[in-house]
Parts: C-alpha cells; structure tokens; sequence
C-alpha cells in the first residue's frame, strides 16, 4: 500500500446464507475518503471501492445446526490499519469448513479449539474513532499519582539512612545503584569543613563554586521549609534591639527633651514577639521535617554561629518588655534562656580549642561574635534582674574567649581564607562585643566606671572606622543574614545613652542622638528591602545551596556535565571574556612590535 494512491479493497466471498444479492448503491461502491469524519488519510483524497461480484452465486443449501451442533460463532472485526488482515486466512478456513462433515459432533470447547483458523488465534485489533487535534490540545496532560518527586526526600527527617535500616529490616533493601541511592550516600556524613571552603564563596560562604556540582537539582525551586535558613532569627534581633533602644529613647535623662512615648517600644516589642513566634514555628517545622538540613548548618563554619541567635533574641524580649522594672522578672527566665547557650558555647569553643578541623584559627570569621555577644546580654540581663554570681560566670567566659577571637581576626593569618577582601556588613559584628560588655560591666558594678568606659571606648572607634569606609559597602547582593548586623548598631546607640547618663553634655547627647537616628534608619531601609525582595522580586528566601554541597569534591565527568547544562548567558560571558583576552594580547603584541620598530 503506497500513500498518496488510491486504495481499492476487494472482499470476494461465498456468501451461504443468501440466495440472491442486491447489487450496492454507488454511494458505498465509491466514496471518497476525506468525506467521512474521522478516517485517517494520508496525502492524496482516498478512495474505498467496494465492486460487486458480476453473477450472483448460486444458492445452496444451508446446514440447520441446533444450538448445541454449532462448531463455532465467528466474530470479525475491522482492525484500526490493514496491517496484520490476511484475507487469504480467512478463505483457507471457510472452505476448510465447508468441507467438514456436519454430523460429527464435538464438545464446544474441544471443537473450536481443534478447527478453529489461525486468524482467531492472532491477537484481534477492534477500531477505535479518531481524536480530532482540537480535543487533543483542550485536554490536560494527565499525571498519575503514584509519581513523586523524591529527589528531596534525602534531607527528609524520616528517609535517608533510616529509611535504608527499616526496609532492611522489613526485608526490602534498597537498590545501591539507583539514583536516589547516591544521594543517600552524599547525605549520610556532614561534609567537613575543609570541604565548606573548597565548595562554597563569598563573606557568608552561601555561594556555590563554578567547579561544583549540588546535591540536590538548582534548576528548579526547592520546598519553602529547605529555603528556610536559620539567619532569619537575626530579623528578630534587629527589631527586638529597636524596641530596647526606643525605650531607652522614652526612660534616660539625656533623651527626656526628645518626649518620645513609650508606645513606640511597646509596639516595636510585639511586633518583634509575633515575628519571634512566626519565624520560631517556621525552622521547628524545619527542623521536624527536614533534619539533615538542619545538622548540616549546624556544621557549616558561618551558619553554626546562628544557632545563638534565637536565644539571643529572646534575651532582648524579655529586657524590651513592657515592665517598667526588671527586678519583677522570675529568675528562672534567666537560667531558661542561658542553658542552651551554655551548651552551645560548650560545643563551639571546645571546638576552637581542641585543634581540629574546626580549630578557631581555621574557622574565625566576624560572624563568630554572634557566640560572644549571648554571654554579655545574659550578664546585662542577670544583672538587671538583681542576680550576681551568674552574670559575672558569663561576663568572664566572654571576656576571655572575645580577646581570642579578637586577636585572630585582627591578624588575618594566611590559612584563613574567610575573610574576603571587600567589606562588608558582617564586619559591624566587631562593634556589638564590646558595646553590650560595657552596659552588662556597669550593671554588674552598679555605675559606669573605668572597666566600662574602656569597653565603650572600643566599640565607638571601631565603629567610627568602619563608618568612614562606608563606600565600600556596596555591590553587595541582599541577604537576610544582614538582620544580625543592625542590632551591633543599635547597641552601641544604647551604650551611648548609657555612657550620657553617667557624663551628660552636648557631645553625648548630640551622639546619643545621631547614633540613634542612624540605626532606626537603618533598620527601616533594611525593613523596605526584604519587604521588596519578599513581595515583588519574590527572591527573599532562594535556594540554599550552602547546604547542598557534596561530601567529596565532584568527578571531572561531572562537572563537565554541569558547564553543558549552563545557561547560554554564561556561555556567551565566557565567550566575550575569552574575545576580550585575546584582543587584550592582540594589542599588546601589537604595541612590543611597534616599540621594537621605533628603536634603532
């Protein structure tokens, strides 16, 4: 059969149970294909002619059969394509019929199973109508249900490895060699720290490498709750700072003729607790559902330091709160709050001392004042709560372990690697340690004497030196890590009030008030920036492939594969910054020749 030709289809056959037959009307001899819906053609119109036979055939006599003697019921039907339709089968079998004795009898079963043609034996094909496109392109794709995606399910709480020793024990291993299966290996074991620095850049160490490969697929969105990082605690720190700084606005002396109403404060305080308790129950629900994503920024050398964030951020609830005295604070609120720092700190500066992978000299970074500051707003708060003897624990533990980190930064060895060449607004970390030792040392000794003016003295000139470099605070992309730097702000505006309390006069107060000015205008343009990146770019919580890194570094097959899978923009950027080069050396060959022409 060629497409594009007519297709004639001749049906010859002994017809036994007629005598005489009426020739067909022209209209079924001859039609022509497209005509009839649904029929499928192809090229050319189709015609289906159907001749009668020129003499009838002779009637004969037709065999009565009772219904138990019928041999078999033969049952036709036109397949979908003439592929497959031998006509000449079904010849060979009625004339082989015809020829058999009617008198025999057989059971049904074994009668049809013993003559029956080869035709009945073929699979049958029944003809189905033609979908017209229309209803093709109208109807959804469907998707069956058991498909899910289960590439994520690695970093679930309950998959991974237990999900492995539960079918082994259910007597289900797990096939080794599938796909899901390498990723359960890269999740089983936290990468090292050594293996953070080589994958990740950047001052927060949140940027994957070009050389790299993630774990889990960067060309599509993750599940809100793995986008979710623990840095979101610091937007609670930075409004909860701005609730203590506008009470202290409303209560101090110096700032009396300023009038500012305590309302401010209070309103500041719940806005700070409604968005304690939303971004606490958001990384709880993190925390029960995806687990491995948790562990691994426990382990990450910048992360790990944001885990003190939360209880920090409760410690300035409880000192913003709408209670005019302190004193009227249960202590065990004090012991609550410090006890999971003081393990965290347990964990944290062993580490730094026993001179592992994550010794201080290798992992030092400005984020690490994160874990310095708790001490010193737990010994603020005991102290204004009338406690003694705990404070001064937490002030010492502090004191000692900031000189440290003090030290080792300031001496940027050549093994850190850290610490970027740009500024950036990590660094205001260094002006929040000295700031909050200097209010808990004149709470704990009652006024603000020498100890706590050197403390004082530290975080202004800090302060004052990154403030003139504040050109080089730009470029930078928007993280929401940058919360947990305004509070540094915010506390040396406090620590000022403090300090023109205990020496009032126009400097102090001018400072007081500058300082003041420039936090709350800080926290405010912060505030419209992530409202901005929440609800217009819609890019406030990306893909955190920080957490994603491989636990060895990637075959050279695969990151091949991931240059071939890059987009055309960084091709073409690839390509201008190869063009460039080579007319870079083009110009400079150019200028050698012409120099050496020109000498003699």
């Amino acid at each position: 059969m060629e497409l594009g030709r007519d297709v004639q289809i001749r049906m010859a056959a002994q017809l036994n149970e007629q005598s005489s037959r009426e020739s067909l009307p022209s209209l079924l001899i001859q039609v022509p294909s497209r005509t009839i819906a649904g029929f499928d053609c192809v090229g050319h119109d189709t015609v289906i002619t159907i001749p009668a036979p020129a003499t009838p055939a002779p009637a004969a006599p037709v065999p009565a059969y009772d219904d138990a003697q019928i041999p078999y019921a033969l049952s036709l039907s036109m397949p979908a394509s003439p592929s497959g339709f031998h006509l000449s089968q079904f010849r060979t079998a009625s004339s082989v019929r015809r020829d058999e004795a009617p008198a025999v009898t057989k059971p049904a079963g074994r009668e049809a199973e013993a003559s029956s043609p080869r035709l009945l034996k073929q699979t049958r094909f029944h003809s189905q109508p033609i979908l017209h496109a229309s209803k093709l392109l109208n109807e959804a794709p469907r998707r069956a249900d058991t498909t899910r995606d289960k590439r994520f399910d690695p970093f679930k709480t309950f998959s991974g490895r237990l999900e492995r020793q539960l079918s082994n024990l259910r007597g289900h291993p797990i096939d080794l060699h599938s796909p899901d299966s390498n990723i359960s290996e890269e999740t089983d074991q936290v990468p090292g720290t050594d293996r953070y620095f080589d994958a990740l850049e950047g001052p927060e160490l949140d940027t994957l490498r070009s050389t790299e490969v993630a774990v889990l697929p960067s060309d599509e969105k993750w599940p809100f709750l793995l986008r979710f990082p623990i840095s979101a605690f610091g937007m609670v720190l930075g409004v909860s700072s701005q609730a203590i700084l506008w009470k202290a606005l409303a209560t101090a002396p110096p700032t009396a003729f300023l009038h500012v109403s305590l309302m401010v404060a209070h309103v500041l305080w719940y806005v700070s607790l409604a968005l304690m308790g939303l971004v606490s129950c958001i990384y709880l629900l993190k925390v029960v559902f995806y687990f491995e994503a948790v562990r691994r920024e426990f382990y990450h050398p910048i992360r790990a330091n944001f885990f003190f964030a939360p209880w920090i951020a409760c410690l300035f609830l409880v000192q913003g709160a709408p209670i005019i005295e302190m004193t009227e604070v249960h202590h065990g609120v004090w012991y609550l709050l410090m006890a999971p720092i003081f393990c965290l700190e347990l964990k944290i500066y062993g580490q730094w001392m026993s001179g592992g992978q994550r010794r201080l000299s290798k992992v030092a970074n400005p984020s690490n004042h994160l874990s310095i500051v708790g001490n010193f707003v737990g010994a603020l708060l005991g102290a204004k709560m009338g406690l003694r003897e705990g404070p001064i624990f937490f002030f010492a533990v502090g004191l000692a372990h900031y000189i440290v980190l003090f030290v080792t930064l300031y001496q940027r060895l050549p093994t850190n690697v850290t610490l970027p060449k740009e500024l950036h607004p990590v660094f205001f970390l260094f002006v929040a340690a000295p700031s909050v030792a200097s209010m808990a040392w004149a709470k704990i000794n009652g006024k603000f004497d020498n100890g706590a003016r050197v403390a004082y003295f530290i975080a202004l000139f800090l302060y004052m030196s990154l403030a003139v470099r504040i050109n080089f605070f730009r470029g930078f992309r928007f993280s929401l890590a940058w919360w947990a730097y305004t509070f540094p702000m915010t506390g040396a505006s406090i620590a000022t009030i403090t300090y023109a309390t205990e020496v009032t006069n126009l400097l102090t107060r001018t400072l007081s008030i500058g300082l003041s000015g420039i936090a709350t205008v800080t926290v405010a343009g912060l505030l419209v920036t992530t409202m901005f990146h929440a609800f217009v770019l819609r890019d406030l919580f990306p893909n955190d492939v920080s957490i994603a890194i491989t636990r060895r570094k990637p075959k050279f097959s695969k990151i091949l594969a991931h240059f071939r899978s890059s987009s055309s923009d960084m091709k073409d950027l690839v390509l201008s910054v190869s063009k460039s080069s080579n007319c870079d050396s083009d110009s400079t060959t150019e200028t050698s020749v012409t120099k050496g022409k020109a000498e003699p």
